[in-house]
């Protein structure tokens, strides 16, 4: 949790940094002098790299050990989010927001990834939702962070924006240290368990988990690459990956246009993020122990999508209901991922579908992430109609989607034998 916090703040900082002071003219946007199409292309280039690089991350993951990998990450994105704190041009803050994008592309899928090594499916949603939540977490703690740092301004000629970035990329670096000596790898190879302990662990995750041993073959990978059902989840990913992208981004934009200014508008992200991390993990111990992880992801979608319509259509002064709509909308758009990703992992049947297939649902998201980018134009602000209706739109598709591969899966199980192992819903 604490390792998706830290990059989590270190990836969606550049939110916070755009408005920070700008009521004094010592925003990020302001200083750098950057125009609204340049900020938007420093956003996207960071999906580009993410995109390219998750597949290959997965695949060092598991050549270099989840601890040394994670760890090389960890400080590296940690490094580049230090570096943003001296960036002094458009060209500089998109160099290092591409690598930034290369370091930190490959924690998601890997950590969900590690967990398919230890835990079974029907454990595996909750602790998916405690890795995502931790994102919730890290956008509150993102707006109590720049609130207190906005008071740092002009602190030894430096801008408030630059001590974020280098306070927020610190732990990362220091972290790193902790993580390469005692991340657990796997549970055949990890010190701390006793012999009988590690064959217990081992022996309950038999047959319904990865191993740590085992290495992807080309046949694998064929059969992962053809397997037509995996696409729909990809697909599906896409449509909730555009509101988490573009919350994560825009919320402090958002919330600016709810009334709030200045320092009050970083300080009013903190509610819905902290509001969100609860709802987040109750959608997911629900899922978890009643199997039901696809009408918790498509409930959630339904509600998300909805409370968006509702915001859109709102008068732009109905700044305390929209605010309330806000929150429920956020909460539910972040809690429908866990389940969707769990499900996913409970499907995938080899080390080898595990090690392609999760890498590869996380990257074909990221064409949703970057739709996310663009849908909150500055033109329309307060109200922002453009980007609710949007997010609105994409979680109706993806509910409706849901419902269509869960039915899919319900008549392959009718199809089974008995003693046939049943395709999870």
């Amino acid at each position: 949790m604490v390792i998706y916090l830290l990059c989590s703040l270190d990836r969606s900082n550049i939110g916070n940094a755009k408005i920070l002071n700008a009521d004094a003219g010592h925003s990020l946007m302001q200083n750098v002098g950057m125009s609204n199409d340049q900020y938007l292309t420093a956003l996207m280039i960071f999906f580009v790299s993410y995109t390219l690089f998750e597949t290959p991350s997965n695949y060092m993951l598991k050549r270099f050990r989840p601890s040394r990998w994670i760890a090389f990450l960890m400080f590296s994105w940690g490094a580049m989010t230090m570096i943003l704190g001296g960036i002094r041009n458009f060209g500089g803050l998109v160099a290092v927001r591409f690598l930034l994008g290369m370091f930190e592309a490959g924690l998601f899928p890997g950590m969900v990834y590690v967990l398919t090594f230890w835990y079974r499916p029907e454990e595996r949603a909750l602790r998916i939702a405690l890795i995502l939540a931790s994102a919730t977490l890290g956008g509150a703690f993102g707006g109590a962070i720049a609130y207190g740092v906005g008071k740092m301004d002009g602190l030894h000629g430096l801008e408030a924006w630059r001590y974020l970035f280098i306070i927020e990329g610190a732990p990362s670096c220091a972290g790193a240290i902790l993580v390469w000596f005692f991340f657990p790898d796997y549970p055949e190879t990890v010190g701390w368990l006793s012999d009988a302990e590690r064959e217990l662990a081992t022996e309950r995750i038999k047959g319904v988990a990865s191993l740590g041993h085992h290495r992807i073959t080309w046949a694998e990978a064929k059969d992962t690459l053809r397997d037509w059902r995996l696409y729909v989840h990809y697909l599906t990913y896409i449509t909730i990956s555009v509101p988490f992208s573009s919350m994560s981004l825009f919320s402090p934009t958002i919330v600016a246009g709810l009334g709030y200014r200045g320092l009050d508008a970083q300080l009013f992200t903190v509610p819905p993020y902290a509001i969100a991390f609860v709802i987040t993990v109750s959608v997911a111990c629900v899922s978890d122990r009643y199997e039901k992880r696809s009408l918790g992801t498509a409930v959630s979608m339904f509600i998300a999508g909805a409370c968006f319509i509702v915001e859109g259509a709102l008068p732009s002064e109905s700044f305390k209901l929209r605010y309330v709509f806000f929150i429920i909308a956020l909460s539910f758009a972040f809690a429908c991922i866990p389940p969707l990703l769990s499900w996913l992992t409970a499907n995938l049947r080899t080390t080898g579908a595990s090690t392609l297939g999760v890498p590869l649902n996380v990257s074909i998201g990221q064409i949703g992430q970057i739709i996310g980018v663009y849908i909150y134009k500055n033109n329309e602000s307060p109200g922002y109609p453009t980007g609710h209706y949007t997010n609105a739109g994409f979680l109706l598709v993806g509910g409706l989607a849901v419902l269509g591969l869960r039915l899919m899966y319900v008549q392959r199980n009718k199809r089974l034998g008995l003693e046939e192992r049943k395709w999870r819903l």
